[in-house]
């Protein structure tokens, strides 16, 4: 039996301040939440503005990055919220035309945060080029991923 080697992976999180990054990679990484977290410097769907700087980001994505073959993931965020100025449709179809992964998630309520990297990391595996010159003989090994290779996500991820 091969034993699983594992790999760092990087992974950078853009978009506008406060829109819940930090708060994405926490509940993910310590699966804690801090309302009081600074803001630093994804989108937030009750605040349009964030959504509407969407481009800049993917063009400064563009102009610093030397690879063509990244793989992209458009999280809506903070989806617990009831003051909603996005529709979930609206992010599916900018994902969509800019050829990107897309989830809603909530880093408060933990609501599609495991999905949003489980399905990054599954796609990164998909694509050799990001990692596998470096890595030829590694494998990479990741926690609890259901046998119908959705990450336990259901139907809730959107793999676009």
């Amino acid at each position: 039996m091969t034993e699983d080697i594992l790999t760092t992976l990087k992974i950078l999180i853009i978009g506008e301040s406060g829109v819940g990054k930090s708060s994405l990679l926490l509940r993910f990484t310590d699966d804690t939440f801090d309302p009081e977290i600074g803001a630093t410097i994804v989108y937030d769907v009750t605040r349009r503005e964030t959504f509407a700087k969407l481009d800049n980001w993917l063009n400064e994505l563009d102009t610093y990055c030397t690879r063509n073959d990244l793989v992209k993931m458009l999280v809506g965020n903070k989806i617990d919220k009831e003051d909603h100025e996005l529709e979930r449709e609206e992010g599916l179809k900018f994902a969509r035309k800019h050829s990107m992964l897309f989830i809603e998630a909530s880093a408060k309520t933990r609501d599609g945060v495991q999905c949003a990297f489980e399905e990054l990391v599954e796609k990164i595996l998909q694509t050799p080029g990001l990692w596998e010159s470096v890595h030829k003989t590694r494998g990479v090994a990741l926690s609890e991923l259901s046998e119908t290779g959705q990450g336990g996500c259901g139907a809730y991820c959107s793999l676009l």
